[in-house]
């Protein structure tokens, strides 16, 4: 029995059987002949047909993800199709085709020319190399016709998957029923591969580098993605051991050491999400998106269809809170019947409650019919709403406005109905300046790391060219987030946090002491978190935070912290 170590990515654990999957050896390219004998307007023509095919089935990945790890996950496939149609690739690789390079050949000079120099970056932007490792093979198969020697979507049962590296492609394709485990050579745990298999609840050790290549093939494998080890031929002491509280669903609340309690909720993304959040022992829902109840359809969802779907998530937590977010779209999704413009930059344009105020009023209202009328459902849990992007006082005005004009419409028509708390996101750097005045209007903030990120940074998170800067161990986020919780502190107002942040266990101590009252997050950290709460001292966590908030730069917080990551 021997542990190899890695970054534990899901903090789950498994044991299996291992099989290598190295997707790199069913693409080899054919001998480059020389460039006099290639037909560039013929290479052009199969490029083309090429990156039509795999638009197509980026699409259909992007749905496929959707359906199975919620909206907010299956969003790196809509990056994936940008690349298709990046200047900065598609020029090179036109110009080197009509210089007598082969299709495939330049799509595979090209990208690993991008490839390489992601990977020369530090932080998350070297993880991004892995997006761009996707898009290229999807393209290298497409033009030489290679099928995958390995299904990864059909793997026998008991499988421990180790690879160099997974795209979120292969990740998303994964069976949780049949996969024990996943353990790669490289990797982070903010890869978008990483956090689709946190999505899926696979165990997940990634980077655990070259030692990870000698285990053969029909080796028995524990994946203990808590630890972030690896154990070849583990004993039954070490697979017990694994199965820890780590991994098993703490139901009851939780408080720190010394007393103070905290929130840990579950994010959901689609129905299918519910039941598992609910047997993982999350306190609730701390963010319900209702986006898909709207996307993949050729119509808006009925008020009807609206209320089941939120009267079902409150009968699975009974005695806790289910906060639900209002309708969250803009120009960069794809939502045929709401005719949304194209922009420039969709993330600084109409998106949000923006949307929902000015151009789709009528669909507003709807939903705030249903979630009103849910409120008044009759079961043990509560109902809260909260408003997504708010940047204006006048926005909150207005959207509890129309609250109280719906409950008026409601009164009237003799429907049962209740009106629930009432919150705003923390997204934008406005919210946060604002943060003292829309304490006191609300009943909550929630915290979205994910896009206060991006805008504290100016650095759009579909962006791999700024995703250096998309970091919210960065001060100035850290800062943001401070700075919204002092702010509430003077209120009756508490606050939470619904980014990716909140569902690493190696950063619960800091934003205890940032002084969150709730965490939410993916479900199958929900144990994890619980755990790592009950060993915290407030007192001292608060100081932690204070040395973090003193930093100037990422690599400051990480020494801080005292965290083993790139």
């Amino acid at each position: 029995m021997r542990t190899l170590t890695g970054v534990g990515s899901t903090p789950l654990s498994g044991v299996g059987t291992a099989r290598w999957y190295r997707p790199e050896a069913d693409l080899s390219l054919p001998e480059r002949p020389a460039p006099a004998t290639v037909d560039g307007d013929a290479e052009r023509a199969r490029f083309d047909t090429a990156r039509d095919a795999v638009r197509d089935d980026i699409r259909e990945a992007r749905d496929r993800a959707a359906a199975r790890v919620g909206e907010e996950e299956a969003a790196v496939f809509e990056a994936h199709e940008q690349f298709l149609d990046d200047p900065e690739l598609v020029d090179d690789i036109e110009a080197a085709m009509a210089e007598g390079t082969p299709a495939a050949h330049a799509v595979s000079d090209r990208f690993a020319a991008a490839i390489e120099q992601f990977e020369a970056l530090d932080g998350p932007m070297a993880e991004r190399a892995d997006d761009l490792r996707d898009v290229r093979d999807r393209l290298l198969r497409a033009l030489l016709d290679a099928a995958p020697g390995t299904d990864v979507a059909d793997l026998p049962p008991g499988t421990v998957l180790l690879a160099e590296r997974l795209t979120p492609s292969d990740t998303a394709a994964l069976d949780p029923a049949a996969v024990a485990g996943i353990a790669t050579v490289t990797g982070g745990r903010t890869a978008h591969a990483a956090i689709i298999a946190r999505s899926l609840s696979i165990p997940a050790v990634v980077g655990v580098g070259e030692s990870l290549r000698d285990v053969d093939a029909g080796t028995d494998l524990l994946v203990d993605g808590s630890d972030g080890r690896v154990v070849v031929d583990p004993d039954a002491a070490t697979r017990e051991q694994a199965d820890t509280a780590a991994t098993t669903p703490v139901p009851d609340r939780v408080s720190t050491a010394d007393g103070v309690p905290i929130t840990v909720a579950a994010n959901v993304g689609s129905e299918a999400e519910v039941a598992p959040a609910a047997e993982r022992g999350a306190d609730g829902i701390g963010l319900f998106r209702t986006e898909f109840l709207f996307l993949d359809r050729e119509s808006p969802p009925t008020e009807a269809e609206q209320y089941e779907a939120v009267t079902a998530a409150l009968s699975a937590f009974p005695g806790e809170q289910v906060v639900v977010r209002t309708l969250d779209v803009g120009g960069d999704k794809r939502v045929p019947y709401l005719d949304l413009p194209a922009e420039s930059n969709p993330f600084l344009g109409r998106r949000g409650i923006r949307l929902s105020l000015d151009d789709h009023r009528d669909l507003f209202e709807t939903q705030l019919r249903a979630l009103l009328r849910a409120a008044a459902h009759g079961g043990d849990a509560d109902l809260a709403v909260m408003f997504p992007l708010v940047s204006r006082m006048t926005e909150v005005e207005s959207a509890l406005s129309a609250v109280d004009a719906v409950a008026a419409d409601l009164e009237a028509e003799g429907v049962a109905h209740a009106i629930p708390d009432v919150g705003v996101m923390v997204e934008t750097p406005a919210a946060v300046f604002l943060a003292d005045r829309l304490a006191d209007a609300v009943d909550f903030l929630s915290i979205g790391t994910n896009d206060l990120t991006q805008y504290v940074m100016a650095a759009d998170r579909e962006n791999d060219g700024v995703a250096a800067y998309h970091d919210p161990l960065h001060p100035a986020v850290l800062r943001a987030v401070d700075r919204t919780t002092a702010a509430a502190a003077e209120t009756d107002a508490w606050v939470g946090m619904c980014g990716e942040m909140a569902g690493d266990p190696a950063l619960t101590e800091l934003l205890v002491g940032l002084g969150l009252d709730e965490l939410s997050m993916s479900a199958v950290t929900v144990p994890a978190v619980k755990t790592r709460i009950r060993q915290i001292d407030s007192a001292a966590a608060r100081a932690r935070a204070d040395e973090a908030l003193a930093c100037e730069t990422r690599a400051e917080v990480v020494d801080v912290l005292g965290l083993d990551r790139d």
